[in-house]
């Protein structure tokens, strides 16, 4: 396998989890569809185990794996965010450093984020 180390560093998987396979679905392809992922991955039947508010919890949950790139990750975290039905989901940022050169080339390239919204025009109320 040719891989590339250089090509890597603009590659950043995130990884969430998420209530149920559905779930994470859904929110993986709503960053697909918007350009900010070029591929997401869902593993079900994922247990966890976790404390929150003073008390250790077990539930299942299903993982959420999506390949973005260095510059869009900050606005596909937000968005997953934005989505999300947890209070606080996890959702962590983990860099890539190295692969298969074709592949990391086709995630750089699928990864279109949408373009800044310009100002309002003077005068206007927006």
């Amino acid at each position: 396998m040719k891989s590339t180390q250089h090509a890597g560093m603009d590659v950043i998987l995130l990884y969430s989890t998420a209530p149920d396979a559905e779930t994470a679905e859904r929110l993986g392809a709503a960053l697909v569809d918007e350009g900010l992922a070029a591929c997401i991955n869902v593993i079900p039947d994922m247990r966890s185990v976790y404390r929150w508010q003073g008390a250790v919890e077990r539930s299942a949950e299903a993982v959420l794996i999506v390949k973005t790139t260095r510059a869009a990750a900050a606005a596909a975290s937000a968005r997953l965010r934005a989505l999300h039905p947890y209070e606080v989901p996890c959702i962590l940022e983990l860099p890539i450093a190295g692969g298969d050169a074709a592949y990391l080339a086709w995630l750089a390239a699928a990864v279109r984020p949408a373009p800044p919204i310009p100002p309002a025009p003077p005068g206007s109320r927006a």
